[in-house]
């Protein structure tokens, strides 16, 4: 049988698209759309051709049906050519990559850490010469590669990487969201159609050319495949116009009974190979007989060669699908027994993948079997850590199908509900827990959480849901629970959430006893949980050592585990050192993975981004996850993202906006009870009234979170806002309000609960101190604090406030350098009114603000912190280890640093930076 490969006829434009991309300067991305057979396959061997008589080096892939479902599957094809490279990187991108390449057991990369990598890798490759990637049929890439593969695809300006993808039109993918350059592939025109035709098939008569013509529509696989058929088909004769055997149907239908009639010719072993191969995703062409890992090899099977159904891989020499459509036509004409006895195969030759042989066992299982689902559900675990929550649904379903006790499908089942609820599934969830639950018994542990996470965070429903899980745990402890179970742990978790966001005292009062009630069955997180989520005031000592030693671990925990313990480091603000972690971890669980636990990983981020000074990425961050919220109807993520984002206006001086979100989030928070919202709400209030220097204001604001002398139980705001209150209540002559708040967090020893409350605590006493020595003692405790460069606006203010006290004590010179500090720390935030107000400061102490000053205002946080580093000496590579940033991006923020303080090079930074105070 002759090849099926056509000459590019009719295909002008295409060609002169596809010249230009691979000869004009520039890395680029082009994705080739069209429907089955129009030609996309032979348009990426023109390319391919292009580019090697260009000199470039071309990697070809495909996307394979069979395994559209497995994490990274289709990065495996594409990058395992260049692993003979991966040495030449750094050790965290070669780590992204080990992790994928399941060479390691490290923790599962984001997709932009990972995507960095790879470009860092195809950099590397085509540094001596251009590199062309080939993927076709990229719409079985798996959703992971896919989202890789965008990323690469948007940053290849200005490399010598190119990267065209050929799609199948009508069938959803992620590269459809991708923003990459897109080349429709319509049908021939007739007249091109007619001289492809004849072409190949020179003799056929004017009727049957007639009916090819009109049968294949200007596809150009169906005009090389029809002419045998149709003449097969009685149509032919000219007295027969329309054969009964023979009825018209659309493409690619008819190019599949094509195929059918050569499969059906063929023997029992030859159909059993092909089916074998085809089920396990054998390549359809060369392009994907190398790909990652262990594929099938079809044997014995020359008979389907010789007949046009499979080409010979020249290198290889194994048996490779002539195309994709064959490789669906086989398997769309086996029996159901026949697919299932060739997935029992698969999976044996498969033993040792753990993902690849559930899959199959999956398919080849009727009955219940609970070998098989023991297996589907360590397919799950793994899937999990890798980012694939959803593959873990769909696996943990199918293993609770084929339980074979009730006991196990249970809790299957409930784990699966679990799962798809962390997804952000509710529905989903809901539906798994509704399906195996028996009519007239008892709620189930995972109905219930179920039930009660859609009350909370599709409504803010704080009460039912508490009533719900306390009465099902409740009835594990009544029933005999003496250990931790996961149910129990689950239900746990879930009230402390609850508890969290109602703020209540009672019913932080009535969770301890029930805790307590259970004794040694709750599991040491949950105590740790309970402890920082609570009343860190109260129960917060010890809390960040047992952090530390969880944190130790992270890379192990499953990404709802990571966010309980970012919102417990939160508490004790040391979220700083764990961010790192839920920067790599947040974009895998938004795209694959465990939504709801990336919501609360993007919250925890803009918090620290927020405390560390980045407010311009923090704006990013809040209306990035605010989006995310909104899209997936969770009210309560998205009245928290408001609230958060509505304290960040507050500090930046937009306070109308502010205010808009104030009360968005009152209104809908406080009806409900959601306590933990509303005192963010009155904290925004706080916050905007001292923005404005409206202290009255202000303080009205701060003793509706707590009074002055003491701290509400369980009000998480309460301690957080201490150095709001005594402001507040100082510029409004209530100095004995203030005195007593500032003692009041001594006596709570608030500095060993958080760095964050040592430092405001000693910047409040040293505020409030009557005596000059005591207040400079406090003063330089608070500014040398081994952790205030870590929290900059806090730090700022306090030395505001240093600077007003010792102009007034000293004079106008002792003044300024903590006042120019303040000035410059309150414009590298952005925030225009506290600024002006350290300004003004500095004017009444005598000093105009120097050109040094204003160009280092210019500076972000972030890029001063970049220029500190660069000018002691750090590449870029090194400082880009310590920021978590890549060295290209370090490069970036270089370049806009040098015009701002007025230098052309590196070398100057540090006289740029020498004439100012050491401690900025």
């Amino acid at each position: 049988m002759e090849s099926i490969d056509a000459p590019l006829i009719g295909r002008e434009h295409e060609r002169e698209v596809l010249s230009a991309f691979v000869t004009d300067a520039g890395g680029r991305a082009l994705v080739l759309r069209g429907e089955p057979g129009v030609g996309k396959s032979a348009l990426l061997d023109h390319v391919t051709r292009l580019a090697s008589a260009e000199q470039y080096q071309v990697v070809r892939a495909a996307g394979v049906e069979a395994e559209s479902g497995l994490p990274f599957a289709g990065l495996h094809q594409l990058l395992y050519p260049l692993l003979p490279h991966t040495h030449r990187l750094d050790h965290r991108h070669r780590e992204a990559l080990d992790v994928v390449f399941a060479r390691s057991g490290g923790p599962p990369p984001s997709v932009m850490s990972l995507g960095i990598a790879v470009l860092d890798l195809l950099s590397l490759v085509a540094s001596p010469v251009p590199l062309l990637l080939a993927l076709d049929d990229g719409q079985w890439f798996d959703t992971a590669s896919t989202e890789v593969c965008g990323f690469v695809g948007r940053r290849l300006t200005g490399s010598s990487v190119r990267l065209v993808v050929g799609l199948r039109s009508g069938v959803p993918s992620g590269f459809d969201t991708a923003a990459l350059p897109e080349l429709a592939v319509p049908t021939l025109s007739e007249e091109a159609a007619g001289r492809l035709l004849d072409l190949r098939n020179p003799d056929l008569g004017p009727r049957i050319r007639r009916l090819v013509l009109d049968e294949a529509r200007g596809n150009p696989l169906a005009l090389l495949e029809l002419p045998p058929h149709v003449l097969r088909s009685g149509r032919a004769a000219g007295n027969q116009p329309e054969s009964p055997g023979y009825t018209p149907v659309p493409l690619p239908l008819r190019l599949q009974q094509v195929y059918g009639a050569r499969i059906e010719a063929l023997g029992p072993a030859v159909r059993v190979e092909l089916l074998r191969g085809a089920l396990d995703g054998v390549g359809a062409d060369a392009v994907t007989s190398h790909a990652y890992g262990v594929r099938y090899h079809m044997r014995d099977a020359d008979e389907a060669a010789a007949c046009g159904l499979l080409d010979v891989d020249p290198l290889s020499g194994d048996f490779v699908f002539r195309h994709p459509l064959v490789r669906s036509t086989v398997v769309q004409m086996a029996t159901p027994n026949e697919r299932r006895a060739a997935h029992a195969a698969l999976a044996r030759v498969h033993h040792e993948d753990v993902e690849r042989r559930a899959m199959h066992l999956a398919a080849s299982t009727v009955d219940p079997d609970e070998e098989v689902a023991a297996v589907l559900e360590a397919a799950a675990d793994s899937a999990t850590l890798r980012g694939g929550s959803l593959a873990a649904v769909a696996w943990l379903t199918r293993a609770a199908e084929l339980s074979e006790g009730h006991q196990h499908r249970s809790r299957r089942l409930g784990n699966a509900s679990f799962v798809a609820g962390q997804a952000g599934l509710l529905d989903r969830a809901q539906q798994l827990v509704r399906s195996h639950a028996a009519p007239g018994t008892d709620r189930s542990p995972a109905s219930v959480l179920a039930s009660a996470y859609a009350a909370l965070y599709d409504d803010g429903d704080v009460r039912s849901s508490r009533r719900q899980v306390t009465a099902a745990i409740e009835q594990l402890r009544d029933t005999g629970a003496q250990e931790p179970s996961e149910d129990l742990t689950r239900l746990v978790n879930l009230l402390l959430a609850i508890d969290q966001y109602a703020s209540d005292e009672p019913s932080w009062q009535r969770t301890h006893q029930l805790l307590d009630s259970l004794g040694e069955s709750v599991p040491a997180s949950c105590r740790t949980y309970e402890d920082a989520w609570s009343d860190v005031v109260r129960r917060g000592a010890g809390v960040r050592e047992r952090l530390e030693t969880a944190l130790a671990d992270v890379h192990r925990l499953e990404p709802w585990e990571t966010s309980r313990l970012g919102v417990a480091a939160y508490h004790v603000d040391i979220l700083a050192r764990f961010r790192p972690h839920l920067q790599r971890t947040v974009d895998r669980e938004v795209e694959t993975g465990a939504v709801a636990s990336a919501m609360t990983m993007l919250h925890l981020i803009m918090l620290d981004q927020m405390a560390v000074g980045e407010w311009d990425e923090a704006e990013r961050t809040g209306r990035r996850v605010l989006e995310l919220t909104t899209s997936h109807h969770n009210a309560l993520f998205a009245h928290h993202t408001q609230a958060y984002l509505g304290l960040l206006a507050a500090m930046r001086g937009d306070t109308d906006r502010a205010r808009r979100l104030q009360a968005a989030v009152d209104t809908w928070a406080r009806p409900r009870g959601v306590g933990f919202l509303t005192q963010i709400a009155d904290a925004i209030g706080t916050a905007a009234a001292l923005t404005e220097g409206e202290y009255e204001a202000a303080y009205l604001h701060a003793i509706g979170i707590t009074p002055p002398g003491s701290f509400t139980p369980y009000a998480h705001q309460a301690s957080r806002t201490l150095l709001d209150l005594v402001e507040a209540a100082l510029h409004t002559g209530r100095t004995e309000q203030a005195r007593d708040h500032a003692l009041a967090a001594h006596q709570a020893d608030l500095p060993a609960v958080s760095p964050r409350l040592a430092l405001i605590t000693y910047g409040a006493l040293a505020l409030t101190a009557t005596d000059p020595a005591e207040a400079d003692e406090l003063y330089r405790r608070a500014e040398t604090h081994p952790a205030a460069d870590g929290f900059p606006f806090e730090l700022a203010r306090i030395r505001l406030a240093h600077g007003v006290r010792l102009r007034h004590t000293r004079g106008r010179g002792a003044a300024r350098p903590a006042l120019t500090l303040a000035a410059e720390a309150f414009d590298r935030l952005g925030t225009p009114p506290w600024a002006e107000r350290a300004r003004a400061e500095l004017r009444a102490a005598g000093a105009p603000v120097s050109a040094a000053t204003a160009g280092l205002a210019t500076l972000t946080w972030q890029e001063r912190r970049i220029a500190d580093l660069a000018a002691g000496g750090l590449t870029n590579k090194e400082i880009g280890v310590r920021m978590h940033l890549s060295p290209r991006t370090v490069s970036s923020h270089l370049y806009r640093i040098f015009p701002k303080l007025g230098i052309t090079s590196r070398a100057a930074l540090r006289d740029a930076l020498s004439g100012l105070p050491d401690d900025m």
